[in-house]
């Protein structure tokens, strides 16, 4: 028992600012998901009656998870995660219309789940444009125009950057894609449950989520297509899935996305409005406080929840490190590239230079962040970077030539 609570003690101290990597499985969630593990545990695919209580469980999950974006719960299929959900969608497409064309459009700044499934394509025979962006991380809508070609068969552009949190022009990109005839598929890992999501609206073929970034549990996605759209199995093996995705299905998983879902679009207003607020604190702190700080992505048209700072001669890791130490949990950018030694690719796309990329640090806030905690996390902020700076060989030679003023 005294282990027990000296662990909750440290959870207590802990302030988790991590949250576009992952986010905690939500009370009401999981006690949706427990019965699902013991009590009706019957494969949802057997015949018997003691599968129809997980069969039925499976149903309202879908609906749940279509009635957050405006569709009909057929055209929403469970998977493993978004990284699965991205290359299901940019595989089954580009393969399935292989006879119209081999041209897919994406942009620089994707998550590698996209960027290198397309890589992998190119590799097939297919040819991919990588769109620019600009110094916020956007996409320009008339470059998207220009790159289209009688022969591209998907454009594939997402939602929200799971970096920098800029939020893209969807709308206007899914009118491109529609009036020319070419499937749209964007990554909303990071958007679904966050921002307002209209499939109709912004003419979306094929979307990604996944359960984790909005109090869901990990290990559990979707794929949204749209039901005119030919959808070629990624997974084969079984009937799973309108014998599109073959597998056992992970019931408590998918009890638990689409209880996730019912509560992200309950409350995703309210929500945003405060982490907005305190974001825009945070965002307005660091700024004033800590000189020779650069804000990354869109001041207006970003995440609710995201701060992306590159801080001058130093490196993000060992920010990390000293932050972690007094129990704050930040990263680099994102988590399925951690431990990488070369700068964000994002970074890079909206055009900083390595020295600066270098320094990166995203925090991500939740429902659950205090401005308590934004305070005591810029002060550490302060006195870790300036530490920095002190050891820094970059900021004294700058110093020296008086390029700034300590």
């Amino acid at each position: 028992m005294k282990g027990k609570r000296g662990d909750n003690r440290e959870m207590n101290k802990r302030i988790y600012l991590d949250n576009a990597a992952t986010t905690r499985v939500s009370e009401e969630v999981l006690q949706e998901m427990l019965p699902y593990f013991r009590e009706c545990y019957a494969n949802p695919s057997a015949i018997y009656g003691f599968a129809g209580e997980a069969k039925k469980a499976v149903g309202i999950a879908r609906e749940r998870a279509a009635d957050l974006i405006g569709v009909k719960p057929n055209e929403i299929y469970f998977t493993a995660g978004g990284s699965e959900s991205d290359n299901w969608a940019v595989r089954a497409v580009a393969e399935g219309l292989s006879d119209k064309g081999r041209h897919i459009i994406t942009s620089k700044i994707e998550h590698h789940a996209v960027l290198h499934t397309c890589q992998y394509l190119e590799k097939q025979g297919y040819e991919v444009t990588y769109l620019d962006v600009d110094e916020e991380g956007k996409i320009s809508p008339e470059a998207l125009e220009k790159a289209v070609r009688p022969d591209t068969v998907l454009i594939s552009l997402m939602a929200a950057n799971n970096e920098i949190g800029t939020i893209e022009p969807i709308a206007r990109i899914g009118e491109i894609a529609h009036e020319r005839g070419v499937l749209f598929h964007t990554d909303a890992v990071q958007a679904y449950g966050h921002v307002p999501l209209n499939m109709e609206k912004m003419h979306i073929d094929l979307l990604s989520a996944s359960g984790h970034k909005l109090n869901g549990p990990k290990g559990v996605g979707i794929l949204y297509c749209r039901e005119n759209v030919r959808l070629r199995p990624l997974i084969h093996g079984g009937a799973q899935e309108r014998g599109r995705r073959a597998g056992t299905l992970n019931v408590p998983g998918i009890v638990g996305f689409g209880k996730a879902a019912a509560l992200a679009g309950e409350t995703m207003q309210e929500r945003s409005d405060r982490e907005a607020a305190l974001r825009d604190y945070l965002i307005d702190r660091v700024l004033a406080e800590i000189p020779y700080t650069r804000l990354n992505g869109s001041r207006q048209e970003r995440l609710s929840n995201n701060a992306h700072f590159c801080f001058r001669f130093i490196e993000g890791e060992s920010l990390l490190i000293l932050l972690d130490q007094r129990g704050i949990c930040g990263s680099s950018g994102s988590a399925c590239t951690s431990g990488a030694l070369d700068p964000s690719h994002v970074l890079l796309a909206i055009g900083l230079p390595h020295e600066i990329a270098h320094g990166s640090l995203r925090l991500t806030l939740s429902a659950e962040t205090t401005k308590e905690e934004i305070d005591v996390t810029v002060e550490a902020l302060k006195e870790i970077v300036g530490r920095l700076r002190d050891m820094s060989p970059l900021y004294e030679d700058a110093m020296r030539r008086g390029q700034i003023e300590k």
